[in-house]
């Protein structure tokens, strides 16, 4: 397997007693062995790895995948099993988080009683936790993307425009330069319907007066980027930059807060304590952030309920909101990763506030 992540993977299996792990979720085969298509199985054991896929992928995983053997099957939870029983692989591990109960239960017809299975899912959550050299080098040129794509089409962020064709626009401009697809649906939120924290864009127009909530991202090489910025369409009233000064001022307690060792609910806590002495706690309901990786929410989750403490070498976004129904909301998000003494801020897009000019 890839580096020293076959080291870790198999740690992992020493510490929960088990002979082998199967692995489905495409994120971690990726993780693991580089595999990039849509359909396999790694099964890894203390002495080998075994990388199964259908016959679609056979020369790209001759290609990419980094294992000790390579097998193409007709029917891909036989060949599982045949595999794990051949090489007496009794107690197996799986990722509970990815297997379906109904693709539980045809394993376990299969298998009969010759297979325990063991559901693992915290410590495969946090395998992808801390990010090495090359994977912080593509989550920038993601980030990268971000700026430059969004600089293309600020001019079009107007009165008249539609939010779909905004986030059209900056998908168009995203993949120009090289973003393979979209990290989710873009969320481009405007006047009021900036209160829905997941406003995904629509046909309404923008309108004089009005901020503007854009949430988009990209992906490169499997790695994405997450940013959030709030503009103001022309001049706004007084409760809206009101608003949008407290969001921005959450936003940055937050990111001059964050340690290695400090609790990620801490530094939720952080931003969320400025927010509700500001008089808005109901109005942010959402953790403070996220991690960002192979997925686009990956752990951790920077939120209240989270005991874990932060990690150098983390990648997590800070993105507090406030969402007034009837009135509008704010959200301002970067991506950073957890440094020695602090952070190093992957996005790059300036989040002040920011007036366009209407006519």
């Amino acid at each position: 397997m890839i580096g020293s992540r076959g080291d870790s993977i198999r740690q992992l299996m020493l510490a929960e007693g088990v002979d082998a792990l199967v692995l489905l979720g495409l994120p971690n085969i990726r993780y693991l062995c580089g595999f990039s298509g849509t359909d396999g199985v790694l099964i890894v054991a203390a002495d080998k790895s075994l990388f199964l896929t259908d016959s679609r992928y056979a020369s790209q995983a001759k290609n990419q995948v980094c294992a000790d053997q390579i097998i193409c099957y007709k029917n891909k939870f036989t060949r599982l099993i045949e595999e794990l029983t051949q090489n007496q692989m009794k107690r197996v591990g799986f990722d509970a988080d990815v297997m379906s109960v109904a693709t539980f239960n045809e394993l376990q017809t299969l298998a009969s009683d010759s297979i325990e299975w063991y559901p693992i899912s915290e410590k495969l959550r946090s395998l992808r936790t801390i990010k090495s050299t090359e994977e912080l080098q593509l989550l920038r040129q993601a980030a990268s993307l971000n700026l430059d794509a969004f600089a293309e089409i600020l001019p079009l962020i107007k009165p008249g425009v539609s939010e779909r064709q905004i986030a059209l626009e900056l998908e168009f401009a995203l993949k120009r330069r090289g973003g393979e697809v979209t990290a989710f649906d873009f969320i481009v939120a405007s006047g009021e319907r900036g209160a829905l924290p997941h406003g995904v864009a629509s046909e309404k127009l923008l309108q004089k007066g009005e901020l503007v909530t854009i949430d988009f991202g990209t992906r490169v090489a499997g790695y994405h980027s997450d940013e959030t910025v709030t503009l103001a369409i022309g001049k706004i009233d007084g409760n809206l930059r009101q608003i949008f000064d407290i969001v921005l001022k959450a936003h940055d307690l937050a990111l001059e807060a964050i340690q290695p060792g400090m609790l990620i609910c801490e530094l939720d806590a952080v931003a969320r304590d400025y927010i509700a002495g500001q008089g808005y706690a109901e109005y942010f309901g959402h953790g403070l952030g996220h991690g960002v990786g192979l997925e686009v929410h990956e752990y951790p989750a920077v939120s209240a309920k989270n005991l874990e403490p932060l990690q150098e070498g983390m990648v997590v976004t800070i993105e507090p909101g406030v969402y007034i129904p009837g009135t509008g909301g704010v959200r301002i998000e970067d991506t950073v990763v957890v440094t020695a003494d602090g952070y190093a801020a992957l996005t790059a897009i300036p989040k002040q506030f920011k007036q366009l000019a209407v006519s």
